[in-house]
């Protein structure tokens, strides 16, 4: 499949969003043991870029369901297929292509935050060790270019276990801890255009957003 032909079909439904929301979010209480905190660093209204570690598949609705605002997530691609294209513009997400600079998803992220909504993004790209050991530098882009949007870190533990690859259902009661962190302001140093700008700012993101993980890592009982 191109990459001209992958964007979602549907459109954004806000009152079949708004529902998904409320029933996912009971759902996910149901089945797994959800232990959230922190939505108070949350700003209640403006562009916000909330970024998380990767480490299972449902790490994005975690994250998405228990966010005190609504959020239009970045998706990889791949997921734009079949059923799930319509399904995923109906929630207003975002394909993005992987493995390389994708202009026009960076273009409609941007409008989001321009907008002054909530744009979730998982800066490692794909899952992982979710220790935030390197990150795709899509996010430093956006964060320059809407330098007014705070970055809320989100550390997602747990998810791993709870839906392990290859498994068709989550464990009965597994634990996860969704836990949202302080705001990061990012104030360029250089001129943000500049590659070396963006990757520098890269770096103070990743660094930002590793040193919460280990924190919460650290205290998780």
């Amino acid at each position: 499949m191109t990459a001209s032909r992958v964007r979602p079909i549907g459109t954004l439904k806000p009152r079949l969003y708004a529902v998904v929301r409320v029933l996912g979010r009971g759902l996910l209480r149901l089945i797994l043991d959800v232990r959230v905190s922190g939505v108070e660093h949350v700003p209640s209204y403006g562009g916000v870029i909330v970024a998380g570690n990767h480490r299972g598949f449902i790490d994005g609705p975690m994250v998405g369901t228990f966010l005190p605002r609504p959020a239009t997530f970045l998706v990889k691609s791949e997921m734009f297929v079949g059923p799930w294209a319509r399904a995923l513009g109906w929630l207003g997400q975002i394909p993005v292509h992987r493995g390389r600079p994708d202009r026009e998803a960076l273009r409609l992220a941007r409008a989001v935050l321009e907008r002054g909504d909530v744009l979730g993004v998982f800066p490692e790209g794909t899952r992982g060790s979710g220790s935030l050991d390197e990150v795709q530098h899509g996010i430093a882009y956006l964060a320059l270019r809407a330098p007014l949007c705070p970055i809320v870190p989100v550390a997602c533990l747990g998810t791993e276990a709870a839906l392990p690859r290859g498994a068709k259902l989550p464990r009965w009661r597994a634990r996860v801890d969704v836990v949202f962190g302080p705001p990061l302001m990012i104030t360029p140093a250089a001129d943000p255009r500049l590659r070396r700008t963006v990757a520098a700012t890269a770096e103070e993101i990743r660094v930002a957003l590793a040193a919460h993980i280990r924190t919460v890592e650290e205290t998780r009982a």
